[in-house]
């Protein structure tokens, strides 16, 4: 089973299929992408990179925002995520690249992209590496926009907190095994300190050559509904340990019967705007 925060399982066919089919058919990754690319200055743009970009949902809301002569480039390490975009994308526009966001720089020109965007990806990278590579292949002006999952960031913006009238779909869950079933999380699921505080963020950024200039903490409203198809995509799949993902269905049935399926349900995010210092005149 993957970590909690999912850097493995994206190179199998069930999670990319299963993942593809989320984004089609919920607003969550098209709501967050397209937050990101209209942020990122794209009016103009000739090439614009999507980091992470998986089967493509931030590839298609950038290719809405960037002109008709531009370049989108998606660049993702999972071959398996590629092939589902491939099929449903097809804009002449797009390129595909395999390659871990680190290597990035392997792949495109020194200063020739306009703008890098990432969704929902970059705290399962290296990020002082990839913060490097992106400084490497952005022009100077050029912006790289991304965002990173609230607990991770260690944010949480008061529509989560007001939201909150019941315990959430993963607590439910977690409730269920341990009562029925005797279940004690793996260390691993032990809450630990914000991985990817902004200050940490900023550092790292600075250290490769590239300034914030802005930062926002951001609410995605969706619903229960929402949240268990999430929770049903097999790398997102709860709880962990040595269970089937047939199990974990079974468990995640029990524990959303519990809730009300049209009840709010709040993801924060902290939205960072960095941007490669114009070369001096």
């Amino acid at each position: 089973m993957a970590p909690q925060d999912a850097i493995l399982g994206w190179d199998e066919d069930s999670n990319a299929e299963a993942y593809n089919a989320f984004t089609r058919d919920h607003p969550m990754y098209d709501a967050t992408s397209r937050d990101l690319a209209r942020r990122g200055h794209l009016a103009d743009a000739s090439l614009v990179v999507d980091l992470c970009g998986g089967a493509g949902a931030t590839a298609r809301a950038i290719l809405d925002l960037v002109p008709a002569r531009a370049r989108v480039v998606s660049v993702d390490n999972a071959a398996a995520m590629q092939r589902v975009g491939r099929g449903t994308l097809t804009d002449a526009r797009l390129t595909w690249i395999i390659s871990p966001a680190e290597r990035l720089a392997d792949h495109l020109h020194a200063s020739s992209a306009d703008a890098v965007v990432c969704n929902s990806a970059i705290w399962k990278t290296d990020t002082a590496a990839v913060f490097a590579a992106v400084a490497h292949i952005l022009r100077p002006g050029g912006h790289f926009v991304f965002n990173i999952g609230g607990g991770f960031a260690g944010v949480w913006h008061p529509d989560e907190l007001s939201a909150r009238t019941g315990p959430s779909l993963n607590t439910l869950i977690r409730q269920f095994v341990a009562e029925g079933h005797g279940y004690t999380p793996p260390p691993k699921d032990v809450d630990g300190p914000p991985k990817l505080r902004l200050e940490a963020v900023t550092e790292q950024l600075s250290a490769a050559g590239l300034t914030v200039v802005g930062t926002e903490v951001t609410a995605q409203h969706s619903t229960m509904a929402e949240k268990k198809a999430w929770l049903s995509i097999p790398v997102f799949a709860r709880p962990e340990g040595n269970f089937t993902h047939a199990q974990r269905m079974k468990v995640l049935d029990a524990a959303y019967a519990m809730t009300t399926p049209g009840a709010p349900a709040v993801t924060s995010w902290l939205v960072v705007v960095a941007q490669r210092p114009e070369a001096p005149a």
